[in-house]
């Protein structure tokens, strides 16, 4: 039987700005903009909810709501998130609700459809796709966190821009402005769309959110319409830097708990894991550098999806149990990240998927690999270590050592707990 590292329990310090006051930050922030001299009484206005796990994203989104009916408008909201929810009205409703985004907490109604009008085409000659409900709304008002994207790279990645295109290009715009990018670069698709359809679809304003690493709202910020692309790169650097991060930069096996859209766009963050680029290994300047990749389990949140396990070499066989094949495809087909969508070798018990990933790393003994286990991409405030990395914990000033190193705690049956934080 293989012998398996002993753990130990970390915590990370990281900067904690944040936000006390969040439906007041968003009322304060909307207020700046004067919205009420474009927004006439009884006009009518769509504000976009995504799909992702926002820290507060229900209650940041009925404060825009709340506003928007302080100045006598009639806001609804509509879901932007390309093809996720099974790329259907109804299922896209149901991601919404799950994050208590429902029309009795907001206040308002929630209009679900899938159709889109094409307002314009690329000078590149795509078609650009917009949500139908808010095409036909006065106003548009974009809502979305800004961060790095799982994907691409650039000065602009993922946040006001992208809701725009690929949230409320809904499932035709978001596999057109895909296929795109992978001809042109993200970036000139961008620009694309923000010289059509920003002057064509009414956007009113954008409300950007930035999470710090503990995921917690650090800073909400109101937009003008015409400033997106000039502030969303300088709130992209302001992420980059917040954003979570492993403990260190050499890893032989990351055991993760859990993968799902609501932690990342393909379940796990590939900044995080140092795969943004290659689905199996870092390039030579990207880290942090993890040989093999484990995962133990889906989120409810993900509701099937389980975009994003290809990325892993192990998982165990429950994690495909839980995933919907239908909508996972359908995700990994619309995105193009064919790869993150095919099924890792997968084991009855987290006993055997260890052992058999501990066997691939080279000529370090098990005892002595290289393990993290932590809860997921976004939660990374505390992870257990195995003892390989006890030296060096015990000397930096950012880690805080939280336990001795002791055995993995493996059932009977030879499986771990599902993560529980402190």
């Amino acid at each position: 039987m293989c012998e398996l590292p002993k753990l130990f329990r970390l915590r990370q310090k990281f900067d904690d700005p944040h936000v006390d006051d969040v439906p007041g930050e968003v009322h304060r922030q909307l207020a700046r903009l004067e919205l009420g001299t474009k927004v006439k009484p009884g006009q009518s206005v769509a504000v976009t909810a995504g799909s992702r796990g926002i820290a507060n994203i229900a209650e940041i989104t009925r404060a825009i709501v709340e506003h928007l009916k302080r100045l006598g408008a009639n806001p609804f909201v509509v879901p932007a998130m390309g093809s996720h929810g099974g790329g259907t009205a109804e299922g896209q409703r149901r991601v919404l609700e799950s994050y208590g985004i429902t029309e009795q907490f907001l206040g308002c109604p929630i209009r679900s459809a899938m159709e889109t009008v094409v307002v314009g085409r690329a000078a590149e000659g795509f078609p650009l796709h917009f949500d139908r409900l808010a095409f036909e709304a006065d106003h548009v008002l974009v809502c979305n966190r800004v961060k790095p994207h799982s994907d691409f790279a650039g000065e602009i990645e993922s946040g006001l821009m992208k809701m725009l295109m690929i949230g409320l290009g809904k499932r035709e715009g978001a596999n057109v402005y895909h296929r795109a990018a992978e001809d042109l670069g993200f970036e000139r698709v961008v620009r694309a769309v923000a010289d059509e359809v920003l002057p064509r679809c009414r956007l009113l304003a954008g409300v950007a959110i930035v999470e710090n690493a503990y995921d917690r709202t650090a800073l909400i910020e109101a937009v003008a319409a015409e400033r997106f692309l000039e502030r969303e790169k300088e709130l992209l650097k302001l992420a980059r830097r917040l954003m979570p991060r492993l403990p260190f930069e050499k890893v032989d096996i990351l055991l993760i708990d859990r993968i799902g859209k609501d932690i990342s766009g393909v379940g796990l963050d590939p900044n995080v894991v140092g795969r943004k680029f290659n689905d199996h290994q870092a390039l030579e300047d990207e880290f942090p550098k993890v040989k093999r990749i484990a995962v133990r389990g889906l989120t409810p949140g993900s509701h099937g999806n389980a975009i994003g396990m290809g990325i892993a070499e192990f998982c165990l066989g429950r994690l495909l149990a839980q995933a919907d094949p239908a909508a996972t495809r359908l995700n990994g087909l619309t995105s193009g990240r064919i790869a993150s969508i095919m099924t890792p070798l997968d084991y009855p018990t987290d006993r055997e998927m260890l052992a058999a990933a501990l066997g691939t790393i080279g000529l370090t003994e098990p005892p002595e690999a290289k393990l993290l286990w932590i809860a997921d991409t976004l939660h990374l405030a505390e992870a257990e270590c195995s003892a390989a990395y006890l030296e060096e914990a015990r000397g930096r000033n950012d880690l805080e050592v939280l336990s001795a190193p002791r055995d993995l705690p493996l059932d009977a049956a030879g499986n771990l707990p599902d993560w529980q934080r402190r």
